[in-house]
């Protein structure tokens, strides 16, 4: 079993985690990114590296996906075949929490494992908010329930690692995207409970906000802003069929065909990443069907509400918002699909070796200089018993 914790401008929790894990578990192999965080920060990377870690080294930070991938890459080369357990430097993991992920990692199947937080106790407002929200976009986007979708402890099979490596990302939008694809990559995801834990107010996290936060939503971003513009050609057509037809029908129908076939053409090439990955044909179909289904539901939401008394806009409004949720999840889930996989079996199909190469960071192969032999005595693979 394999521990890798990425880090940037870590603080002494680093080196305080590392030797409460070594001494949990002696036989446990950590390895440390440091993600570009600078000479005032050597003296850290190389007291982990004198505890006996691997340390990978680079001068630029890369972001948090970056150091991850760079993580993996590292794994696959020097430990083949050995599972991966992925933690935070900044001490809001607990080591029985990284030992727990670890032991369920073993005994899941194309699965990977979230430790995820109750939020119960006192949680700074920004993360509670943040990841309120995540949590419930997440499940509109997947239909899958998970109470942390912005846990940073995982754990993941080692035959899972080259598809780590081809999912795009090099921030913390790396880790959402993980989540998105894993149903259509043929994973599932398995959770356990962990403890909530903010020391000093989560001063230690270097997530920002605005930046980091429009990064972790731009999927759901660009399809909600696809689906405004849509929805605001299907309601100025609408409006004008209407009043022109004084048609219900006509004024739904016509309406619809124009701004679905707006929405079609922009979703397929700027919204889903693997939109243009999906043969025109095979995608245009399934859009059709569900432009069909929708409109169905569409005009019986509007009968009925007009039905109420409700005005024409406001019922439109409401309508279309219901049914936003339902276009994304569908064309997310099975329309604009990740190439090489059978989406029938949820099981990926083999996929050239060259594609996994596509998305590896630039910065891989790591530096290794800073991998020193400490007190630990001998780095070599040798000394770590596989698990």
């Amino acid at each position: 079993m394999i521990i890798l914790i990425p880090a940037y401008e870590p603080d002494h929790q680093l080196i305080t985690l590392i030797q409460n894990l070594q001494e949990a578990d002696p036989w446990l192999t950590i390895v440390v990114v440091d993600d570009g965080s600078g000479p005032d920060y050597q003296d850290t990377f190389d007291d982990a590296a004198r505890l006996g870690c691997h340390v990978l080294s680079y001068d630029v930070n890369g972001g948090k996906g970056h150091a991850l991938k760079s993580g993996f890459a590292f794994i696959a080369e020097r430990f083949p075949g050995n599972d991966v357990v992925c933690a935070d430097s900044d001490g809001q993991h607990g080591v029985a929490d990284i030992l727990a992920v670890a032991d369920r990692v073993r005994h899941v199947t194309a699965s990977m494992v979230l430790g995820c937080r109750n939020f119960t106790g006192d949680v700074p407002a920004r993360s509670r908010f943040g990841n309120t929200v995540t949590r419930w976009l997440f499940r509109l986007a997947t239909g899958q329930r998970i109470t942390d979708t912005q846990t940073g402890l995982r754990g993941y099979r080692a035959d899972m690692i080259p598809w780590l490596l081809s999912v795009r990302g090099q921030r913390y939008e790396y880790e959402l995207n993980l989540l998105l694809e894993a149903k259509q990559a043929g994973y599932g995801i398995h959770s356990i409970e962990i403890a909530t834990v903010y020391l000093d107010d989560n001063s230690g996290s270097h997530f920002r906000p605005v930046a980091d936060s429009i990064r972790i939503y731009a999927p759901l971003l660009k399809f909600l802003g696809s689906s405004l513009s849509a929805f605001a050609v299907d309601t100025v057509m609408f409006l004008v069929l209407l009043a022109s037809t004084d048609s219900l029908l006509i004024a739904v129908l016509g309406a619809r065909v124009v701004s679905a076939s707006v929405n079609f053409m922009v979703n397929r090439r700027l919204v889903f990443e693997h939109g243009k990955d999906t043969s025109f044909r095979a995608a245009a179909t399934g859009y059709v069907a569900l432009v069909l289904v929708l409109l169905t539901a569409n005009y019986a939401a509007m009968w009925t509400l007009t039905s109420l008394a409700v005005p024409d806009l406001l019922a439109k409004l409401v309508t279309e918002v219901a049914l936003l949720g339902v276009s994304y999840a569908v064309q997310h889930r099975f329309l604009f699909v990740r190439k090489g996989h059978d989406a029938s079996t949820e099981r990926p199909l083999p996929t050239e070796p060259a594609a996994v190469e596509t998305h590896i960071p630039a910065l891989v192969p790591a530096q290794f200089q800073h991998s020193l032999t400490g007190k630990s005595g001998d780095q070599s693979p040798k000394r770590f018993r596989s698990n």
